[in-house]
Parts: C-alpha cells; structure tokens; sequence
C-alpha cells in the first residue's frame, strides 16, 4: 500500500512571543507547493512573517498536517478548518481548532485556552488536558459549540462548554468550575470531577457527571431541583459509542442509576444534570 500523502511542519526553535499561525489548516495546504506553504502568513507578535522562518516544512501537500514539537506558543492551529486532519505530537496553545467547521485534530499533548471555541463541525480530540473555556463562546458572543465533538482524556479548566449550542464534549477527568454555564443544548460527559457551579444559567441540555459514588455526589446550585432517580437508555448507547470511538469510557459507568437534576430555574429550567449513582 502507498504511503498516505501529507505535510510534516518541525519546529525550527523555541521562542517566548506567541505565533499566530491560523495558516496551518488543511484547506490552505491543498494544491499548494512546499515553497508557497512556507511563504503563507503568520503574525509573531505584531511582527508579519512567513510559515517557513519558524517552521521546517517537508512532505507532499494533501488534506493531512502533521506538526512536530513544543507548539504551547502557537497559537490558532486549524481555524475555521473544513476538512482534512491535523494531528499535533507535542503541546499546543490557545485557539486550537476555534470556529472548526469539519475534519479532525489529534493532539498527544495537552491544549491552550478556547480549544475548539465557537466550532461548528468536526472533531477535536485531545490526549491529554486541556485549558479553560473549552468549546466556549467568546466574550460578547451568545453562541458557543455548535456542533462537533470534543474529546478530552484529561483533565480541562474553567467553563467548558460555556453557552454551549449543540455537539458533544467528553472530558476523561476533572474540569474546573462553571462547566456548562449559560449552556443552551448539547452534551457535557465529565468521568472525574465536576467544579462547582456547573450549569449556572443554562436553558437547555444535559450534563452528566461521573463521580466515585453517592457520597460525592458534586455540589449543585439551589436553583436545581431532584427530579427523579433512573436509568436512561439513551445513555448507554452514547457511552458505548464513545468507546467504540477509541474514548476511555469506564465499564462501571454502563451499569447503576442516574440523579437527575433539573435546572437552572434562574432560566427556563430545562436543562438536566445527571449524576450517575454506582449501584
């Protein structure tokens, strides 16, 4: 079988000012030459520049970026990307992958802040933690995710998910506080911890929270109220198709009872946090 065709970008050095490199996306890859790839803009600072004076760029271009090294400075990889699949083997900064339409990211590594700010389509999956405000809106912006899927193994910061439209995002351990906040629909799985004040203000959709048991159980605002205790079926076919996705899904949480709570009554109180029960 042929080698697949893509472009491998290799860190050239280490630099403290961050680059803004929203250049590197598949649909401003395709058909291009080696030589017009390393002239595509990038801002360092308030300083333009050219991708090729930070980056060694090599391979054939196709719908596949591969990007080499401690990218925790770069910043806006895959904006507004469409299509194709940018895989990360390193740490990478804020903005990962924000206003996403279609395609892929992997990254093995951690993220920046707003990874996946705003998406609308596609998938980001990260193989390890993330920062804050992950699928969120921007400040003044009313919408957030808007489609997609966000997977994250690790851990993930403040507001994930902050008013959130529609999409998956699925966090293997803890998040910080205001997770769904201002959340309009949609889906939050988090299987560690859940911060405090999560779903403050949402409207809409369902967060599901995956603690070691009743007894800790996370501290919801008053402005929620017990509904019922249950199984939804619904759920145990979205768990079993995160696993099949290659995601980390524990066997335990298949089984047991879920405390549904309903909220935000600040809102139209519509929206559901569900703690699963292990029994």
């Amino acid at each position: 079988m042929a080698e697949a065709r893509l472009i491998s970008l290799r860190l050239k050095r280490q630099f403290s000012v961050p680059l803004e490199a929203d250049s590197i996306a598949p649909d401003l890859f395709v058909g291009r030459s080696i030589a017009e790839i390393e002239l595509l803009a990038v801002v360092h600072g308030n300083i333009k520049a050219r991708l090729g004076d930070f980056f060694e760029v090599e391979g054939e271009a196709d719908e596949t970026i591969r990007l080499h090294g401690d990218l925790s400075r770069v910043k806006f990889v895959g904006k507004a990307m469409t299509r194709g699949r940018v895989e990360v083997f390193g740490d990478v900064g804020m903005h990962l992958g924000a206003e996403m339409r279609g395609g892929e990211i992997v990254v093995h590594g951690n993220t920046g802040d707003w990874a996946g700010a705003e998406m609308r389509g596609g998938a980001l999956r990260v193989n390890g933690d993330a920062g804050h405000l992950l699928g969120a809106a921007y400040r003044g912006s009313e919408k957030g995710m808007r489609g997609g899927t966000i997977l994250v193994t690790g851990n993930a910061g403040n507001e994930v998910g902050c008013s959130m439209r529609r999409g998956l995002i699925a966090v293997g351990g803890h998040v910080g506080d205001f997770a769904g906040a201002m959340m309009l629909a949609g889906s939050i799985f988090v299987f560690g911890r859940l911060g405090l004040r999560a779903g403050a203000g949402m409207k809409r959709g369902t967060i599901v929270a995956y603690e070691s048991g009743e007894a800790s159980c996370p501290s919801l605002l008053p402005t929620f109220k017990l509904s019922c205790d249950y199984r939804p079926v619904w759920l145990r076919l979205a768990l079993r198709t995160l696993g099949a996705g290659g995601f980390p899904v524990p066997e335990a949480s298949l089984t047991g009872v879920y405390r549904r709570y309903s909220g935000d009554f600040t809102e139209l109180g519509k929206g559901e946090i569900l703690v699963w029960i292990s029994r």
